[in-house]
């Protein structure tokens, strides 16, 4: 894969490898820290062969669930479960079901809830958001059909009803839910980005937020994720053919391209190329003040473009070295 062609940006740090090896796997990661004490927290990071593993906030192994082919992985908190309050984590299952996890956030363990079968072409895409008191979650199938369902515990187990069901056009993976603004993202590999209303009632309307291929994303657009950062609102695109990050600010109804950026080696850690999922969150994380951004790698190697893709893993970027490098305040 090519190296990346943005504004250069160090690495701040990296998880393990995934444990499968030599074979496509990592995939797609998300975050987690704790409100009440944000150093206390966990990566989650996909591997489409095997399963979901669960790292601390400096990478490091702490939890890994054979569960089989999950592709996306998302959660929301504040989620009750026979009367306490849990983290509820969810991903794609590629042989047709979404696979939810609870997440302790006293212990920080990572326990199955279930599994819910859908029917899309292939469970690719997986995001999550509320409105009001629900929790919804969004599956996209790898032929850019797309169902929405609100999640609810019945009696200890997860159940979802199908809210509405729509064609993005053609192959689609990447999504993610501003539930502040009440928006949903789709990224369709080839064509770019859309933006939906996550209203049901608004059927398959959409705008064409970022089109590709373009100066900004190189197909395959992949990974979305949003970043709060004191009352601001940022978009984060995978740009996989050329190995970047785009970046929009994306509050109060407006939009504003910011820039894109890439992640080239620092302190031992190699260069992200052709990335496919991310995950971001704003404020305190662990020892990143204002915010973590943790990306997939396609080789977790020196000599990205050489040799085979041996290992893939996640990479961690700090959001100072990324507002620093593109000049946003």
């Amino acid at each position: 894969m090519t190296l990346g062609t943005g504004t250069p940006v160090l690495a701040a740090g990296e998880t393990a490898a995934v444990g499968t090896t030599a074979r496509d796997a990592a995939d797609d990661p998300e975050i987690w820290a704790d409100p009440r004490d944000p150093s206390r927290g966990v990566i989650f990071g996909t591997d489409k062969k095997a399963g979901l593993y669960v790292y601390d906030l400096a990478g490091k192994d702490r939890q890994f669930l054979a569960e089989g082919p999950l592709n996306n992985v998302d959660l929301r908190d504040g989620f009750t479960v026979n009367g306490k309050a849990q983290v509820l984590v969810g991903a794609s299952d590629r042989r047709g079901t979404i696979a939810f996890y609870l997440l302790d956030p006293d212990s920080l363990a990572v326990t199955p809830w279930g599994r819910t079968p859908v029917k899309v072409s292939e469970p690719y895409g997986f995001c999550m958001g509320r409105v009001g008191d629900e929790t919804v979650a969004v599956m996209v199938g790898k032929d850019g059909d797309v169902a929405q369902f609100t999640v609810s515990d019945q009696s200890g187990k997860p159940a979802v009803r199908l809210t509405r069901s729509f064609a993005v056009g053609s192959q689609a993976e990447g999504c993610v839910v501003d539930d502040a603004a009440g928006v949903l993202y789709v990224a369709e590999e080839a064509k770019g980005i859309w933006r939906y209303s996550l209203d049901p009632a608004s059927g398959g309307a959409r705008t064409h937020f970022a089109p590709a291929p373009s100066d900004i994303l190189k197909p395959d657009v992949e990974g979305l994720t949003l970043l709060r950062d004191a009352g601001k609102t940022y978009l984060l695109a995978s740009s996989q053919g050329d190995s970047a990050f785009a970046v929009w600010r994306v509050d109060g109804g407006e939009s504003a391209y910011a820039g894109r950026f890439s992640i080239v080696p620092s302190n031992g850690v190699d260069a992200v190329t052709g990335t496919d999922g991310l995950a971001a969150l704003g404020g305190p994380v662990g020892v990143f003040p204002e915010g973590l951004i943790v990306v997939q790698d396609d080789a977790d190697t020196d000599g990205e473009t050489t040799g085979p893709r041996a290992r893939q893993n996640f990479k961690l970027v700090d959001w100072r070295a990324v507002k620093s490098a593109l000049g946003i305040r």
